[in-house]
């Protein structure tokens, strides 16, 4: 091992294959300095390759290195011990020492420093923190976004090669959110450390930038940036945690090159079924929609993706709009969902339909409310079925 460290050259190689009963974790990656997250529904084997990383399970086969430093490698018998690995660990839980101050807590990974030294680092990252005031208090006298500066502060004070984070955040407000995120960041433009960040919050991805890694049972399903992964996911799963509330099956119907876009029925409807008009409208009581086109041939099976906040609606008929897509629906149902309301719409298929509480009493709409769904080509996003 070199004498001298340069975290910017020590990107985290990660191989790991480990069956726990009938779950089965096995995928390959790299992750460079800075934020690297791991996206997924709970269950997606997020938290186990964490774990893996860190020590605390022992893949069954794979090899996991910072640099060319290998903390595990089945093949060379290799498995460092966890308190040598230099790898630092937050969880959602925190963990912090309820009898311990601030200070101590964050002092706590620091024995074999001097006293003086030990107080003298605690110091210099609870001020990166903003949070040296609160040195002399416990936690349980400060606030849960204070508390978690503090885990970070305790998991940083050590200079590790490489951070580890289970949904830190996912207890605080998104303002809270926003201003750990940026003190994060800010910390690693001086140490350029490769960054584990678990979430399954499409926001927390957005924010954080970087690369994104999809996981879904144990497995890679989708990477790159968080633009590529979820403005125009491949795979349902991704389109489902990107936020496409509604997701359909679909046949194209009819192409028209000239015009960059197709026409396609919702939930399969039967091929050679009449063509829609020049506006997307209804087939048989099915949605017939106009879509971007893509490399498909009538009668081709997909599925069509549209995310609930990218439907307008209207009590009456719109006239003169750029939208290819109006469709008339009855509201089915109504529900308030903090400073949303979500609207059922029956439209040969169910979708459902974001509104403002201020459009929802500009439009009085009840259950049973006859109107028509606006939606644009664009909002219509396809994938393989």
């Amino acid at each position: 091992m070199p004498t001298s460290f340069d975290p910017r050259q020590s990107p985290l190689y990660v191989k790991a294959r480990k069956s726990l009963g009938s779950f089965h974790l096995d995928c390959e990656f790299t992750a460079e300095a800075g934020f690297t997250i791991l996206f997924g529904a709970s269950g997606a084997g997020k938290t186990t390759l964490l774990n893996c990383v860190a020590g605390l399970t022992t893949p069954d086969a794979g090899r996991i290195a910072v640099g060319d430093r290998v903390l595990f490698d089945a093949s060379q018998a290799t498995n460092i011990a966890v308190a040598k690995r230099n790898v630092g660990y937050v969880i959602q839980d925190l963990a912090l020492f309820p009898h311990l101050t601030v200070e101590q807590n964050v002092e706590y990974g620091l024995t074999s420093l001097s006293s003086a030294r030990r107080r003298e680092r605690a110091m210099s990252i609870l001020r990166e923190f903003r949070i040296e005031q609160l040195r002399d208090r416990s936690p349980g006298q400060i606030s849960g976004g204070e508390r978690q500066r503090v885990a970070l502060a305790r998991a940083l004070v050590t200079e590790p090669r490489t951070l580890l984070l289970d949904e830190p955040l996912a207890a605080l407000d998104a303002p809270i959110k926003a201003e750990i995120i940026d003190d994060l960041r800010l910390w690693n433009q001086a140490h350029a450390i490769p960054i584990l960040y678990v979430t399954h919050s499409r926001e927390e991805v957005i924010a954080l930038g970087g690369r994104v890694i999809v996981l879904e049972s144990g497995c890679i399903i989708a990477q790159g940036t968080p633009h590529e992964v979820l403005r125009a996911p491949r795979q349902e799963t991704v389109a489902q945690l990107a936020g496409f509330e509604n997701i359909f099956d679909a046949v194209v119907e009819s192409i028209h090159e000239e015009r960059g876009s197709m026409y396609c029925c919702l939930n399969a409807c039967a091929s050679g079924a009449r063509a829609p008009g020049e506006k997307g409208t209804q087939s048989e009581g099915a949605p017939v929609l106009e879509t971007p086109l893509i490399h498909a041939e009538v009668g081709s099976k997909l599925r069509i993706g549209i995310r609930a906040g990218d439907i307008l609606l209207a009590t009456s008929q719109p006239q003169g709009l750029s939208a290819r897509n109006v469709i008339a629906g009855r509201v089915v149902s109504l529900e308030r969902r903090d400073m949303i309301i979500c609207a059922r719409v029956d439209c040969g298929v169910e979708m459902e339909v974001y509104l403002t509480l201020a459009a929802q009493d500009a439009l009085r709409l009840a259950p049973g409310s006859e109107v028509w769904l606006v939606i644009k080509t664009h909002s219509c996003h396809l994938m393989a079925q």
